[in-house]
């Protein structure tokens, strides 16, 4: 992989089952709204293993997030939500765990690819015997 395969400035294109995911991961309506078929612009900036990540969205907001591959961050949903990540490389493919979801990036035919799925979450309760 080229050390700098991922540098570059890349507006939205299209997306597949956008609502479906924004809604099983409880994104408010607002970001929701702000999200469907905008022109979001997607900077990024490689230097080796050390990556900036920044969202442009209309209206002059925009989320950045930089990391290091295999070192964990400090990362910010596009929803505004704060948490700690470790970014790995693999295949090729930019991956981390956002808080609902796995997230994969990655360079085809020189447009970035994202995709984002759900994290199946299961809890159990323990079970408690009942009195004879």
């Amino acid at each position: 992989q080229d050390n700098m395969a991922f540098t570059g400035k890349y507006e939205f294109e299209g997306d597949e089952n956008y609502d479906d995911f924004v809604k099983k991961i409880a994104l408010p309506s607002d970001k929701i709204e702000m999200g469907r078929n905008c022109k979001i612009v997607t900077e990024v900036v490689q230097n080796g293993n050390d990556f900036t990540w920044t969202q442009h969205f209309p209206g002059g907001h925009s989320t950045t997030n930089t990391f290091t591959i295999g070192k964990e961050a400090d990362m910010e949903t596009m929803g505004g939500k704060k948490f700690k990540a470790t970014v790995k490389m693999e295949d090729g493919k930019i991956v981390a765990d956002f808080p609902n979801y796995h997230h994969t990036a990655e360079i085809c035919g020189g447009k970035l690819v994202e995709v984002s799925s759900q994290i199946s979450r299961l809890v159990y309760k323990k079970k408690t015997k009942k009195p004879q």
